[in-house]
């Protein structure tokens, strides 16, 4: 291949891709904060009562499109999640529909064993959206962010996990109403700050006093209805459903961690006392 030839095909390529990161460098994506977190770090644990809080966004707001078929009722009681007594997943189990082919009729209220029910079929999804919304089981680990080298890897020393949550809340703070200048939005889409390419199917799920919160107050202060905390809070019950057993997890690790410790320092006395009489 000729120097000529090489020359025009890196022109031509240019000139196809100019346009794209024009556009891009114009509207590029906002670095995302890192929000603080209860249960960020190596010792953090989840704020039951945010995960309530966030449990009833998710409910209100989100279940009517979203799955999260990995999600059991009875996971809802389990230590270290919402707190809500058996008695509260039973009754809330018994309000929906399980479709059960071993059942007369082929439905039966749910149970705490039940996995939380899908809004609707596939096809319908697809019918009414065109797409079937993904599914939140795992939506608050299966997203992230992205950070530039080197200031990723001060995240292996503070345990940092909190990625998905923080795009999350991101994601739900960063529609505009108004389209910047310069970018074409495709019919149907509403632009966003931080969903890649800016143009997202779903619409603004939540606004300032969309949810009703069933206990505003918190310690005597009283929790503000806004899109903010919402998205908070929704963001990390996500992350409850996630990684339910997050907390247990890292007191696992902690008790590992101790143990290697230990042994570490009786293998070197035991190496001290074994080659005590030995020159070496």
């Amino acid at each position: 291949m000729t120097m000529k030839t090489l020359i025009a095909a890196a022109c031509l390529a240019f000139g196809l891709v100019g346009p794209v990161l024009a556009q891009e460098g114009a509207h590029s994506t906002p670095e995302i904060a890192k929000e603080s977190w209860s249960f960020g770090g190596v010792f953090g644990t989840y704020d039951e009562h945010q995960l309530q809080r966030g449990f009833q966004v998710f409910r209100e707001s989100c279940s009517s499109c979203h799955s999260a078929r990995l999600l059991a009722f009875r996971n809802l009681s389990e230590p270290g999640g919402p707190g809500f007594t058996e008695g509260q997943v039973k009754a809330l189990a018994a309000e929906y529909t399980i479709a059960d082919p071993l059942v007369e009729g082929g439905e039966r209220p749910g149970v705490a064993a039940d996995r939380w029910p899908a809004p609707m079929s596939e096809a319908d999804a697809k019918a009414s959206f065109g797409v079937v919304p993904p599914d939140f089981s795992v939506i608050a680990k299966a997203r992230g962010t992205t950070q530039q080298f080197p200031w990723w890897i001060v995240n292996y020393f503070t345990a940092y996990q909190e990625g998905g949550p923080d795009y999350i809340h991101a994601l739900l703070n960063g529609y505009h109403e108004e389209v910047p200048e310069g970018f074409e939005l495709p019919e149907g889409k509403y632009y966003n700050d931080y969903f890649p390419g800016h143009a997202i199917s779903m619409p603004p799920p939540l606004t300032d006093g969309a949810v009703d919160y069933a206990d505003a107050e918190e310690g005597g202060v009283n929790v503000p209805e806004t899109l903010d905390q919402y998205s908070r809070d929704v963001a990390a019950f996500l992350m409850y459903v996630a990684e339910p057993h997050m907390v247990a997890r890292k007191e696992t690790g902690f008790r590992v961690i101790l143990f290697l410790v230990l042994l570490a320092g009786l293998m070197f006395f035991v190496k001290r006392r074994l080659w005590a009489g030995i020159e070496h």
